[in-house]
């Protein structure tokens, strides 16, 4: 199964983002612009009108002018006085109780936008009025849409972003499980093959010492066929003791690590109990002990301490190993993350599906420093 190129996805879904969003901006305030310009042409024309109007005498037909000036129904207006007095408004809706104190304060707020035209009644006795106007309802809308436009193209790359780590993931956990399964299925031969002949030198040499051992390790190899064909599918989970599943794996590991490796077990006086399936947390415990020895090059401590609050169970296993630097704290648990030439870095990864998806608890790591050792928490509820 190929994995798709996550990365690069990104990167086009970003790129086309940015395309569709500054194309969208450039032709939106292109025809702002234009919008704006030809709104400011018609209240020339407007302006034009009322300056008809108020130097029309008995005479002057107005009709073609009242058609001008009803003909304005989206573009907010108000006619000053070179004073501040409101001689006429249209469009403009009224906010408050004092209609006048709102529309000489709208009038200046044009104004200091740049938006007035000056119409010059009497030039000889300097006579004018000013016509203050605003951008249309169309016109603040267009000019709004762009940044509309963009948010919905950010929330849909988002959401295409998602969609594809999700996907990843599941196609990941789908490999991560056949893998595991296989593994399970390949084991079962060759672990049948050994418990008949076992059971052929137990009737040929019943008193031999060795078979005893041989059958530890025949039992191990098949509680680990067992966890690996449990990768996937919802385990069993009983009441357990963990006092007493932290002591029987660390008996198991002290007695295949060297001298030169110190486990120390720190647990209650009292039963800690939990819903755990012992075959797969003994293995996350496994796991943390082996990745410690692994940062110690097989010499130092490892130190594994059970205790509580009053809502969950902390296991804390801490080595003094290499440490861990902080920008790669979350990435070991990542599948295929590895420091070791030899490993596929799936254990850290297997561990947490372990904590999290199957027992509904929490692992991190609490705490590295380079060179100095590192502690990793498990946090179970009671």
């Amino acid at each position: 199964m190929q994995f798709i190129d996550m990365r690069r996805l990104k990167v086009i879904l970003v790129l086309t983002a940015i395309f569709l969003a500054v194309g969208s901006l450039y032709f939106s305030n292109r025809l702002a612009n234009d919008l704006s310009k030809e709104e400011k042409l018609r209240m020339e024309l407007w302006a034009d009108a009322i300056r008809a109007f108020s130097t029309a005498d008995e005479s002057t037909d107005l009709s073609l002018v009242l058609q001008v000036l009803n003909a304005n129904n989206t573009i907010p207006v108000i006619v000053t006085s070179p004073s501040g007095e409101i001689q006429t408004y249209r469009n403009v809706v009224i906010a408050g109780s004092d209609s006048i104190a709102y529309l000489q304060h709208q009038a200046k707020q044009f104004a200091v936008a740049g938006r007035v035209i000056r119409i010059d009644i009497d030039p000889d006795s300097s006579q004018y009025l000013e016509v203050n106007f605003d951008e249309s309802l169309i016109l603040t809308r267009l000019s709004i849409f762009p940044y509309v436009q963009l948010g919905v193209v950010m929330v849909f790359v988002l959401i295409a972003i998602f969609a594809l780590l999700s996907f990843k993931k599941s196609e990941q956990n789908r490999v991560w499980v056949g893998l595991s399964k296989e593994t399970a299925h390949q084991l079962g031969t060759p672990i049948s093959s050994l418990y008949a002949w076992r059971e052929l030198l137990k009737d040929k040499y019943p008193a031999d010492e060795l078979l005893e051992a041989m059958s530890q390790d025949i039992d191990r190899l098949q509680m680990v066929a067992n966890r690996f064909s449990k990768i996937g599918s919802a385990p069993e989970l009983s009441r357990v003791d963990l006092n007493i599943l932290l002591t029987d794996v660390i008996r198991y590991m002290r007695a295949r690590v060297s001298s030169k490796v110190v486990i120390q077990l720190d647990i209650p006086s009292t039963p800690a109990l939990a819903d755990i399936n012992v075959d797969l947390f003994g293995w996350v415990i496994e796991n943390l002990c082996k990745n410690a020895i692994d940062a110690m090059a097989g010499v130092g401590r490892i130190d594994i301490k059970l205790h509580s609050t009053s809502t969950k169970w902390i296991i804390d296993v801490a080595d003094t190993g290499k440490g861990i630097i902080k920008s790669k704290q979350k990435a070991v648990f990542n599948p295929g993350y590895t420091t070791k030439k030899r490993g596929w870095g799936l254990g850290l990864s297997l561990a947490r599906r372990i904590v999290e998806e199957y027992h509904k608890g929490y692992i991190f790591v609490k705490s590295s420093e380079v060179n100095k050792g590192t502690v990793f928490r498990i946090e179970l509820k009671k």
